[in-house]
C-alpha cells in the first residue's frame, strides 16, 4: 500500500545566473525537503532542512487518520 504522505526533495531555488557565450547557466541552491500528498497530488508549503525531520512529520501525518477511527468499544 502506498502511503498518503511521502518525503520529496524540495524544488531548488535559483540564486545566480551567469552567461557564457550563447548559454546561460543558473546556479541553484537546494532548500531541503517537502511532503507530498499522494491523494491531493500537492506538495506542502512547509520545508524541512533534514530528511529526518520530514520523515517524522510524514509518519505523524500518515498515522493521524488511524487515530480518529473509533474502536468498536467506543460505540457501546
Amino acid at each position: 500500500m502506498i502511503s498518503r504522505f511521502v518525503v520529496v526533495p524540495a524544488v531548488p531555488t535559483e540564486t545566480v545566473s551567469s552567461r557564457n557565450g550563447m548559454r546561460v547557466y543558473c546556479k541553484t541552491e537546494p532548500i531541503g525537503f517537502n511532503i507530498y500528498d499522494n491523494e491531493k497530488k500537492l506538495r506542502s508549503q512547509a520545508t524541512f532542512l533534514t530528511r529526518e525531520e520530514a520523515e517524522a512529520e510524514c509518519q505523524w501525518l500518515n498515522l493521524r487518520p488511524l487515530q480518529r477511527v473509533p474502536s468498536h468499544r467506543d460505540t457501546f
